[in-house]
């Protein structure tokens, strides 16, 4: 993982990207807000509670300590793809929560 800085909103990145284009933010291109759709967060949680950090040799960067055996992921992933290929939504749910603890899907 990567220390990327202090957060910034979105509105002022999309501001600055309007002005760094060398156009007038809502003058010549309109920010527009939406609300939130199914799925989408206001927050990312990048690691779980249970997971955390590990530093490295360079004081930005740190590496996750996933709770994953050996194998793990690669094995499920391809039954995730098999799943999502038949069609199994409440198998893929299922799955979904042997991996992801915390998933809570929005139906």
């Amino acid at each position: 993982m990567l220390d990327m800085g202090e957060p910034i909103r979105t509105l002022d990145l999309a501001k600055e990207m309007i002005r760094l284009s060398g156009f007038e933010p809502d003058t010549d291109i309109p920010i527009m807000f939406t609300v939130l759709r199914c799925g989408e967060k206001l927050y990312e949680e990048l690691l779980t509670a249970e997971e955390g950090l590990d530093s490295t040799c360079h004081k930005k960067i740190s590496k996750a300590r996933l709770n994953l055996r050996n194998g793990e992921l690669s094995e499920n992933l391809v039954t995730l793809k098999e799943l999502c290929e038949s069609g199994k939504n409440e198998e893929i749910i299922s799955l979904m929560r042997d991996m992801i603890p915390t998933y809570n899907p929005a139906r």
